[in-house]
């Protein structure tokens, strides 16, 4: 069976919902997730997002931030735009109803996490992902064009060239071939314009604070397509977690340092001081290398 649209959306996180209602107004919208509509790895975020928000704050600081905690392999102009872009990206998640934590005087409360010298998360108490997910799902579902496939897997990306079977000078998308796990169908979604926005593949590590459904499939997808693929080292990540051997291991969210909870040997001893001047608010890869230092060398 083949499935029409305009915009064919993979991932149901927040890239693909902003992008679906960002386009929703000027065609037909499919989105297929391979789970519920609700899981994703924006579900599980805590901490919030970070952007300049206070008059103390500016985006020559943040974007110097970035690239320090990016330990200078960043694309300048990317974070250039992706920081001078947050502000208003995140008046759309207000339009779109996430109501951010707010302080005293009711002005929005701004946290602070590693690698960032000023107060600049924004969030909602401790589940900041699964409010955005709520929010931007209430919109989705409101939204006459838009239609959600839950429990539907992505297969592959159709492209002209597999359709053709034959070299071309200029490959583009179609849509894709996707899985109903319903009944074991494959349907063709066909669309004029196809986004993937299915995160990152965090469980191809045994430790990681990411959920199980972060497992790689749309880059695999675009790779199979013939697209570029790079930096696949540099997956989400956090460096810490609650152990414990008779549970699964769960993240303990950065935004405790933020607030003055500091890193300690099992003594009570406090170690970061000797890895950099933020100590414990040092960006993950340096608290990452230090905890396993300190490991490795105590033995704990």
């Amino acid at each position: 069976m083949e499935k029409g649209s305009d915009f064919l959306v993979i991932g149901s996180g927040i890239a693909g919902l902003t992008f679906a209602l960002s386009v929703a107004n000027h065609g037909t919208v499919r989105i297929v997730t391979k789970r519920d509509k609700y899981e994703s790895n924006t579900k599980y975020a805590q901490g919030g997002i970070a952007s300049v928000f206070s008059e103390d704050d500016s985006f020559e600081e943040h974007i110097n931030d970035t690239i320090t905690a990016g330990a200078g392999l960043c694309h300048k102009d990317v974070v250039n735009f992706v920081v001078k872009e947050g502000p208003e990206r995140i008046r759309d998640l207000i339009r779109w109803g996430v109501e951010f934590t707010a302080d005293a005087n009711k002005n929005i409360a701004l946290a602070r996490e590693g690698g960032h010298s000023r107060h600049r998360i924004l969030h909602v108490k401790d589940v900041t992902g699964s409010i955005v997910e709520e929010a931007l799902m209430q919109q989705i579902d409101a939204h006459p064009n838009i239609r959600m496939y839950e429990d539907h897997i992505a297969v592959d990306l159709i492209t002209v060239k597999k359709l053709v079977k034959q070299e071309i000078e200029r490959d583009r998308s179609l849509g894709a071939y996707v899985l109903d796990k319903a009944n074991g169908t494959v349907h063709s979604f066909l669309a004029k314009k196809t986004l993937i926005a299915t995160g990152g593949a965090g469980k191809a590590y045994l430790y990681t604070s990411n959920p199980d459904i972060a497992t790689g499939d749309g880059i695999a997808m675009a790779y199979r397509a013939g697209a570029k693929v790079a930096n696949m080292e540099f997956f989400q990540f956090h460096p810490t977690c609650l152990f414990h051997p008779k549970a699964k291991s769960f993240l303990i969210s950065e935004a405790l340092r933020g607030e003055g909870a500091e890193l300690c040997r099992i003594s009570g001893e406090t170690f970061m001081e000797k890895y950099h001047k933020m100590k414990s608010l040092a960006p993950r890869d340096i608290v990452a290398r230090a905890i396993d230092n300190e490991m490795k060398t105590n033995g704990e």
